[in-house]
């Protein structure tokens, strides 16, 4: 197999889309990546979509470029040529991924009796062990009140799953940060991420429990309109929609020019007394819950989350520390308007 990741064996047991679908990531980048099921089919070998004649299109979707072996997953020899394969030596391998209940002869205690060094990664709903799928850990976000047509009455779940897609990547990046560490300290690892945890660490991210609680208000429905600049649909003359979104002011310069709309946007700016190129910015924000990574490491404990930088505020520290340039010359960039300090 080639590829950028080619030499690295992942085995995974799972089924569904947060495990399958990270599994597929590495082995679109040339990972060999072996996926085992029960002989009869796993929980999603005929999940729909599916063909006329009953074959599964989600599970040719999630499992692209793996190799695939079926075993008697009941059978004492079964599960020991299971664990011979996830523990078998190599460099690249001994990587185990799984969203399955990793106990028993899949518990990583259990694995690593066979290799010292294995790594694991075990996709679990919720860090106490409680079971969830994305549409119930969706509800606990609250996006369901926030999603759906202004005046909507009732939650609305998304169509797409978007926490185990981001389960998926962000498990992918956290099987190879422990593969980097293993190469470095010969240390395997146990890495625990919680769909729900991956949840709230997205929703943070986006500032929607800052809002809440630094402005104490809920965020209401939008529908189709984007919350923090202009964005909405727009249905056409041969009933068509098109979605029209300004992120930038080369966007609303555009905007004019396609559309032919510079003299009424210049009418809005003159009416409503506001300029559409300028953003309101806040310096200051102040305390707030905010989420961590929802990675936990075996190997490495979990780092508490920290504030994000004031722009520019390690100009200095990074001129100086990695490019190694003297105090005098970064002073006469900062005088050139070259670099900025923080603000």
């Amino acid at each position: 197999m080639t590829g950028i990741l080619a030499g690295l064996r992942i085995v995974e047991g799972s089924a569904f889309i947060a495990a399958p679908l990270g599994g597929m990531t590495l082995a679109q980048l040339g990972a060999d990546v072996i996926r085992f099921d029960d002989i009869k089919g796993g929980l999603d070998n005929d999940r729909w979509p599916i063909t006329q004649d009953g074959r599964s299109i989600y599970w040719a979707g999630l499992n692209k470029g793996k190799r695939s072996i079926a075993v008697d997953l009941r059978s004492p020899r079964g599960r020991e040529l299971l664990t011979a394969l996830i523990s078998a030596p190599g460099e690249g391998a001994g990587i185990f991924t799984t969203n399955m209940p990793a106990r028993g002869w899949l518990a990583y205690e259990e694995l690593a009796k066979k290799r010292a060094d294995l790594i694991v990664l075990n996709i679990v709903g919720a860090r106490d062990g409680s079971a969830h799928v994305d549409y119930t850990v969706n509800a606990i976000t609250g996006f369901p009140l926030v999603t759906g047509p202004v005046g909507h009455d009732g939650p609305v779940n998304a169509v797409a799953p978007p926490w185990d897609l981001a389960t998926a990547y962000a498990g992918a990046m956290a099987i190879l940060a422990a593969e980097r560490h293993r190469r470095l300290t010969g240390q395997g690892q146990r890495i625990v991420l919680p769909l729900q945890d991956m949840a709230l660490a997205a929703t943070s991210a986006l500032g929607y429990i800052g809002e809440a609680v630094i402005n104490q208000v809920d965020r209401p429905r939008f529908g189709n309109e984007i919350f923090g600049t202009f964005g909405r649909d727009f249905k056409t003359r041969d009933g068509r929609f098109v979605m029209i979104c300004i992120f930038s002011d080369r966007h609303v310069d555009a905007l004019a020019t396609a559309g032919g709309f510079a003299e009424a946007f210049r009418k809005i700016e003159a009416t409503k007394g506001v300029d559409l190129k300028t953003d309101a910015g806040q310096p200051g924000i102040g305390r707030y819950p905010v989420a961590a990574s929802p990675l936990q490491f075996g190997a490495a404990p979990r780092q508490p989350p920290k504030t994000a930088p004031m722009l520019g505020q390690h100009t200095d520290e990074i001129l100086s520390g990695i490019l190694g340039l003297p105090d005098h010359e970064i002073a006469k960039l900062h005088d050139d308007k070259v670099i900025g300090g923080p603000r």
